[in-house]
């Protein structure tokens, strides 16, 4: 992207733009990792932080044909925005208070535990035929699902008029392939699946998201739900780059050698300095934790100084001599990753992702999707 003109008229705003073909080519490749399996298309928290609205429906005209999200609200905005055509799966399962969404936008809920189940079979009058139910499996992880002891009460109660036709269990190490806990709760959800094939015919299997793609095969079963790498972050480590975050300088200024920079002079400049200021801090998503960090101009790093602010960063363009007021530069992109700013801040590119604020200039970058449906 050519840099701005910082003569020319320019915005104080920071500017995130997402590749809506790049998460297409992320959900085709991992759908080719798993030819066997169904791939669906993993949507929640505003599709990662990126925009639920415009995402969702590349991913559709992609192929995906089953969404999950995790609560029903977020399921409602997602039926508004695809129409009714795709299945759309609720994690967090089902509660009486919000039957008349799961009516309304035919949501399918993922039950966790006997009380859902019991919940969601009162309910049942209230709920239009064809409404699909799946269950989660406790194999390892110990958040929600049925565990051995309750998978025992279920077959003994029988899961009648729930029509469970998805058994799903999630993997709690599957971006260490190494790791034994992958294989130990592959064998879990193996053998608790059978153990309701009676009360539960035909059900499809779900085990595995981006990293348990990435796992092979045997982890597959019937339906894949790809997440992290359909918007370019590890375990995928081949997914294309999804994400650029870009901000303008908004100042540069001449500090002293031995001057402080930012809350809790916590930075103090070993020679004089250039400093130039973001308009972009914790609230729009970078961790105030954020330590080492690099922003990019011209193709080269200038580090991050002094303590993340509220709306602004700090950063030593000392040796960026073409710095000056109106220049773009480059937080996210082809030089940093979400991870690799992730790892400067000792988190995960999850919450990078997901935390992205509402204050960003967000643009869109796509090909015709008329052609890409064609």
């Amino acid at each position: 992207m050519a840099d701005s003109d910082p003569e020319a008229p320019w915005s104080q705003t920071a500017r995130l733009t997402v590749d809506l073909d790049a998460i297409a080519r992320n959900w085709r490749a991992l759908a080719a990792r798993a030819p066997g399996a169904e791939t669906g298309a993993v949507v929640k928290a505003d599709a990662y932080g990126l925009g639920m609205a415009r995402v969702a429906p590349a991913l559709a005209r992609a192929g995906a044909r089953s969404f999950f999200v995790a609560n029903a609200r977020e399921g409602a905005a997602l039926r508004r925005i695809l129409g009714p055509g795709p299945d759309i799966w609720i994690f967090n399962g089902f509660t009486p208070a919000e039957r008349e969404l799961f009516a309304k936008a035919r949501l399918f809920p993922v039950l966790c535990s006997l009380r859902q189940l019991r919940e969601f079979r009162a309910a049942l009058p209230d709920l239009p035929e064809g409404l699909e139910v799946g269950l989660h499996i406790e194999t390892g992880i110990n958040r929600q699902g049925f565990g051995m002891h309750e998978l025992d009460a279920l077959r003994a109660e029988g899961l009648g008029e729930a029509r469970a036709t998805l058994l799903l269990s999630h993997l709690a190490c599957a971006d260490e392939p190494e790791h034994g806990m992958n294989l130990r709760q592959r064998g879990a959800f193996a053998g608790r699946s059978a153990l309701l094939a009676a009360a539960a015919p035909g059900a499809r299997m779900s085990l595995a998201a981006t990293g348990g793609i990435l796992l092979g095969e045997k982890f597959h079963f019937d339906l894949t739900r790809p997440g992290i790498g359909l918007y370019g972050g590890l375990p995928f480590a081949q997914a294309d780059p999804v994400v650029r975050l870009e901000a303008p300088i908004l100042q540069v200024r001449r500090i002293l050698r031995g001057e402080s920079v930012g809350y809790g002079a916590s930075w103090t400049a070993p020679r004089d300095s250039m400093i130039g200021v973001l308009p972009a801090g914790y609230a729009d998503g970078l961790p105030r934790a954020l330590r080492g960090a690099k922003v990019w101009l011209d193709g080269r790093p200038a580090p991050l100084v002094g303590r993340v602010s509220m709306d602004m960063l700090t950063v030593d363009l000392t040796d960026h001599p073409r710095a000056a007021p109106g220049r773009m530069v480059e937080i996210l992109g082809p030089n940093q990753s979400v991870d690799q700013l992730a790892a400067a801040a000792g988190t995960i590119g999850y919450e990078i992702l997901t935390s992205l604020g509402a204050r960003y200039e967000r643009r869109y970058t796509e090909a015709d999707p008329h052609e890409a449906a064609g």
